[in-house]
């Protein structure tokens, strides 16, 4: 037990390297996107007041419009964390998340007889490619209980047995707990109707025509429409189903928002998606000529929703690098069949088989080394605020006054950091892009980019502060405008206040 296993080994190297990750910054990495600011503070709002809010809390451009806290359980663990202890509480949580979700995807590789080999390989290449996404917000939950979900049919499948059926049905409370804490739910519910699809397919391209010969597809079937159903339980009933559909469907949001636009295939986590991706679909055509056309369209549907936004690259990785990974090893198997025991693919066999089951055992040292971090201070360089090198902190900080509770004009980003250091700032825009939509977010571009009638849009809001990027049009216009008064430019950020 006290004897590390190398997949612990795995979970410490993930631990390590996300504590690196972030460069000089370390833990502040994490922090790079300030949306957790405002989830920090509903979670402490919704301890305070025993309720989950249905209004808006934080903007005066749609203040006490309806609003859906849609991952109200994951602001209430960070809102816990917080106070419990800082943001250290919430980087770590984040980062054990993440190494969870590594060690689960190469447990789930080696389980299924993968060759060590190219389980690490395809892990590597799969944890970078999800790295992506690799911040302290909601979604990292749906990482890992997708990647723990699939596990499960995956097992179901190898199985086949009562046991494995019956331990499936654990999907359905898994759903209810992962719908409040984060919308990535459908993902799931994705996977079970695609694999009941695949099964039926299956069947018939087996001549397999009768009723029981659909069992599975069947079972699958009403096991996605179970979970879809146990995703009503939430605080605003189906009501949030018709938010989120009306937010992915939205041509604004896909136009405008950059983490659902298409990868830009040039930095080096797109590009190792970009790897496994084209790997995938060869396997593709593969597995559809066996007969295996489950995993085939697990890998041809979420290959295309991630080349149709950039935040489903993780969601790809999740589901599809263990079934990329397995086809990897077949072809290696069958390459260096006839290998000698002395040639190099011959030792890297034999020492794939000698330590299998090291990968598959459990220690606890995961266990201590989280242990550990939760009680240590220095010499870790722990967040004590959000970096600055991503967020004005100093400026904000100097010029409090000027900034905290005006009619401040800002990025939504910016407007995250700002109700997190004061929950009562009202702002006018935020990383709530489903709540302002697109009247609110054209509004915003508008007037950021100095278009024909920005004076109008000021004046209508009625701002006292401004505090932008100066490289944005609206900057250099107001630095000429009399009304208003250059209180400090460091050259990158600008504050100016109405005279």
């Amino acid at each position: 037990m006290f004897i590390p296993s190398l997949s612990d080994l795995y979970f410490v190297a993930v631990m390590v390297w996300v504590c690196m990750s972030g460069g000089a910054a370390g833990w502040e990495g994490l922090l790079a996107d300030a949306d957790i600011g405002w989830h920090i503070r509903t979670g402490e709002w919704i301890l305070d007041h025993h309720a989950v809010p249905h209004q808006d809390l934080y903007s005066f451009s749609k203040s006490g419009a309806p609003w859906y806290a849609w991952e109200w359980g994951s602001d209430v663990i960070y809102g816990s964390l917080h106070r419990a202890a800082g943001l250290k509480g919430v980087v770590l949580l984040a980062g054990v998340i993440i190494a969870l979700f590594a060690w689960t995807l190469l447990r789930r590789m080696v389980g299924r007889g993968v060759h060590l080999l190219w389980a690490m390989v395809v892990s590597l290449l799969g944890v970078g490619a999800a790295s992506i996404h690799f911040l302290a917000r909601p979604h990292l939950f749906t990482l890992a209980f997708l990647s723990g979900a699939v596990w499960m049919i995956e097992l179901d499948r190898r199985e086949s047995t009562a046991a494995s059926a019956k331990r499936l049905w654990l999907l359905v409370p898994l759903t209810v707990v992962w719908t409040n804490l984060h919308g990535g739910f459908l993902a799931l519910i994705a996977v079970l109707g695609l694999t009941a699809v695949g099964f039926a397919i299956e069947a018939i391209l087996q001549g397999k025509l009768r009723r029981q010969d659909f069992q599975r597809a069947i079972r699958y079937g009403v096991l996605a429409a179970a979970c879809a159903a146990a995703s009503l339980i939430n605080p605003y009933g189906y009501r949030l189903h018709q938010h989120v559909a009306e937010y992915l469907r939205s041509d604004w949001i896909r136009n405008t928002i950059q983490e659902f636009q298409s990868p830009i295939f040039r930095s080096e986590n797109v590009l190792q998606f970009e790897a496994l991706m084209l790997v995938g679909l060869i396997a593709t055509g593969l597995l559809f000529r066996r007969g295996r056309i489950v995993e085939g369209l697990w890998i041809v549907y979420f290959a295309h929703m991630s080349l149709g936004s950039v935040r489903h690259v993780p969601i790809f990785v999740t589901v599809c690098a263990p079934v990329i990974a397995a086809e990897l090893s077949d072809w290696w198997r069958a390459w260096t069949a006839g290998a000698k025991k002395s040639s190099l693919a011959g030792i890297v066999n034999q020492m794939s088989g000698d330590l299998e089951s090291s990968f598959l055992r459990v220690s606890a040292w995961p266990f201590l080394l989280v242990g550990t971090l939760v009680a240590m201070g220095a010499p870790i360089k722990w967040p004590k605020d959000f970096p600055s090198l991503i967020f004005p902190t100093k400026m904000i900080h100097e010029h409090s006054a000027q900034i905290l509770n005006q009619r401040l004009l800002t990025t939504d980003q910016w407007g995250d950091y700002l109700i997190y250091l004061n929950p009562q700032q009202k702002v006018y825009v935020d990383g709530r892009s489903d709540f302002y939509g697109a009247e609110i977010g054209n509004e915003y571009l508008k007037l950021t980019g100095g278009q024909w009638n920005w004076e109008q849009i000021m004046k209508k809001n009625e701002f006292t502060s401004v505090l932008l990027p100066t490289e944005l049009p609206i900057c250099q216009l107001l630095k000429r405008d009399p009304e208003w008064r250059v209180e400090e430019d460091s050259g990158k950020t600008i504050l100016l206040v109405h005279r």
